[in-house]
């Protein structure tokens, strides 16, 4: 059970600059608001004048079209920020967890990457995390959180975070194991998936952040949080890709369209786009595609090959999750390629491959979930403010939070090019 109230009202009591907050039996009566304190160069770090309920989408059952429910105001802990949302990408992750396609906690506000201006830091923030992301700042947010401590974390490999694993993906928890999110109503908790973004306010771990430029809108920029982040990881840190080699890509929704992108930002000679779309493949041109591939009306495998001198790709990356695509990236990269593994599948779910072929053939499967939050989320607001990326040619539609159940449906039939956006007034 998520004991999130328990340990809101321990901190209410613990800290004396929470004020106008009464209490009987354990509930709060009224809402609290923190005082502004000030940093050490005497500028305040928490919002002066925040709302004491907000709204949010919440998913109660799966299947079921999601709520539009009062919230509390979420409130941030050490370590954490409290972000005003401003932009939240629609995801086929997030649509896995409506389909019951991977296990996860429910009720819960789904979300994972944001855009937002920073309004709030928890207690006890270190001088040099007030300085990085100030008050007011725009950040765009990660759907990795790092803790920053776990043996992992320490090695460099923040895409491997234990403690986003155990508690975020395992128990829809920010990392002391507690939700941050609440019905205003009656105080039920509601998980969250990752920093819940489907919501007017969130909390985010600090690790999770980086400050956005005012040069890149909050709508665009969302994207950079999950499928520009996955990508991000598949080309430069999973594939490895080096100036003047070839790339597929199979599935071009937002994490395969976004492959295609840094695959030419970091020289690619050839990027192939595999899909069934034609609309999406012609789109798939605007994003640095050379060539595009219809698998409906060819192989693709022998259409990759031919276009690659019969050899096959370096690099076949795999952006759609289904155990056939799995199987034709494997067949698709050349003796010694990478074949490098994003999509997501049904919790369970395994494919084959041609054993005799890998291991003659020394082709590589690497597996990919995301990037590097503190690394390389940096790098990709770099890359997008110089125009390596372009951010807005990968947004292909927007709506409101009212408009999210027919948002999600759109994409479950595939009607969606790039990457759809829920925008936050």
């Amino acid at each position: 059970m998520l004991q999130g109230r328990r340990g809101f009202r321990s901190l209410l009591l613990r800290f004396s600059n929470f004020q106008g907050c009464r209490y009987e039996s354990g509930s709060a009566v009224a809402a609290p608001t923190l005082a502004p304190s000030p940093s050490l160069d005497g500028r305040e770090f928490t919002a002066a004048g925040t709302a004491s309920t907000m709204r949010a989408a919440v998913l109660w059952e799966p299947g079921k079209p999601m709520t539009l429910e009062d919230m509390q105001m979420p409130r941030p802990k050490f370590g954490e920020v409290l972000l005003k949302t401003k932009a939240c990408g629609v995801c086929h992750s997030d649509l896995h967890i409506i389909k019951k396609d991977q296990p996860f906690p429910l009720p819960v506000v789904l979300g994972h990457e944001v855009t937002g201006e920073i309004m709030e830091h928890g207690p006890h923030t270190d001088a040099a995390t007030l300085q990085r992301l100030p008050i007011g700042a725009r950040a765009v947010g990660a759907f990795i959180m790092p803790c920053g401590g776990c043996f992992y974390c320490v090695k460099g490999q923040e895409d491997l975070c234990e403690t986003f694993f155990k508690y975020s993906r395992g128990k829809g928890a920010l990392y002391d194991g507690q939700t941050r999110l609440f019905i205003a109503s009656n105080g039920k908790p509601i998980h969250m998936y990752s920093m819940g973004g489907m919501a007017e306010y969130c909390v985010v771990p600090s690790n999770a952040l980086a400050v956005l430029p005012s040069t890149l809108p909050y709508s665009d920029a969302a994207i950079m949080g999950c499928a520009v982040f996955t990508a991000y990881g598949a080309v430069k840190n999973a594939a490895n890709l080096r100036a003047g080699e070839t790339v597929s890509v199979i599935g071009i929704g937002g994490v395969g369209s976004s492959c295609l992108q840094l695959a030419r930002a970091f020289g690619a000679r050839q990027v192939i786009a595999v899909d069934v779309d034609d609309k999406k493949l012609e789109n798939s041109k605007k994003l640095g595609a050379t060539h595009t591939v219809n698998s409906t009306k060819v192989n693709p495998v022998e259409a990759i090959k031919e276009l690659t001198g019969g050899r096959g790709v370096d690099v076949a990356i795999e952006a759609l999750g289904k155990p056939k695509t799995f199987q034709q990236t494997a067949m698709s990269v050349r003796d010694g390629g990478r074949a490098v593994m994003v999509g997501l599948a049904s919790f369970g779910t395994t494919a084959e491959f041609d054993m005799v072929h890998v291991v003659r053939r020394q082709v590589r499967i690497i597996g990919s979930y995301g990037a590097r939050a503190r690394q390389d989320l940096p790098e990709l607001v770099t890359l997008a403010e110089i125009g390596a990326i372009n951010l807005s040619s990968a947004v292909t539609q927007r709506c409101g939070l009212e408009e999210v159940n027919q948002t999600f449906d759109a994409l479950d039939r595939g009607q969606i090019l790039g990457r759809a956006i829920v925008e936050f007034n």
